[in-house]
Order: C-alpha cells, then structure tokens, then sequence
C-alpha cells in the first residue's frame, strides 16, 4: 500500500511538472547582444549603461547587475543574505529583480518557472532550465555561467544558446 502510494505521488508530481513546462515559451534560438542606440544596453569596460528611455525599473536593474561584477560565485549566495559576499544564478537574478522592484525575496532556479509571465520581454527576460536560470536586461545577459564553467555573475555580449530554457518577464517589462 506504502509503495503504491509512493507511486501514485511521483506520477502526480511528473504529471505537474510536465503540465507547467507544455505551458512555458521555450526559447528558440540563441541568446544575444547587438547594440542598437534607444533599445539595449551599452557595455563599456565591463559597466552597463542603460538606454536614456528605459524605465526606471530597468535602470535600477543595470545599476543592480552592475555592483554584482566581479562577485565570486557562491552556490547559495543572495539567499539567505542579500547583500552577500558571492551569488549563484537564482542569487543573481533575485538580486536583480529585488532591486528594481520586481520581486520581493528570494527564488531558487527551478521557482523562476513560475514567475511573472511567459514569453519574452521588451526590457527584461529570464531564461529557465532545470538547475540554471540567467537574464537580459535591456538586451544585454547578465550571467554566472556560459563559459563551461560556473563564475560569478557577469555582463555578458557573447551569445549563448537558448535552447533547453524557458522564457519568462516580469509583466510589464
């Protein structure tokens, strides 16, 4: 009885989890910057600048992103502390989100599936998969990884594949 119980609880759980993925926007190609004047971002000596006609909530997410260069990674890190010393991705993006405004607390990567709206946004959009989450914000990524291997969260021009992620924004942006 225990055991088929169990069974039925892991069949109720892939069922969901299957439900909510069908329901996302996956991404469909790969993930990257070109500058256009008045609609993304600038990059200058690793420093993002945003476009004057951006709205506050995504100047305040750049000004975010930008005290987080040269942080180290930290599995774990911007969770239990928000000012912390490093930050994983989730760390990152919640950082991020929370001082634009966007987010009260905390989300883990897989969380993120379930945030705002689905599909891409006009100024800022998260990119989910099963243990990664990472961001753009006014076209430029924001990152802890895409190199191979895990670093700490950086502003990132190169393109990386959107494929296997999920698009979510938070609604409005």
């Amino acid at each position: 009885m225990k055991r088929l119980l169990h069974g039925i609880l892991i069949s109720a759980f892939v069922i969901t989890a299957l439900a909510s993925c069908s329901s996302q926007v996956k991404a469909r190609k790969p993930v990257s910057y070109r500058f256009e004047h008045g609609r993304t971002a600038m990059l200058k000596d690793g420093i993002a600048y945003a476009p004057r006609n951006a709205p506050r909530a995504v100047k305040k997410a750049i000004a975010a992103g930008n005290r987080l260069q040269g942080k180290p990674y930290k599995w774990g890190g911007g969770h239990a502390r928000h000012d912390d010393s490093g930050y994983d991705c989730s760390g990152t993006v919640s950082y991020v989100l929370r001082e634009a405004g966007l987010l009260k607390g905390s989300l883990h990567s897989k969380a993120f599936f379930k945030y705002g709206k689905k599909g891409e946004g006009r100024w800022i959009t998260l990119y989910i998969r099963d243990g990664h989450v990472f961001m753009t914000v006014a076209g430029l990524r924001l990152d802890t990884g895409g190199r191979g291997s895990s670093e700490g969260p950086l502003w990132k021009p190169e393109t990386r594949q959107g494929k296997g992620h999920f698009m979510r924004h938070p609604r409005g942006y």
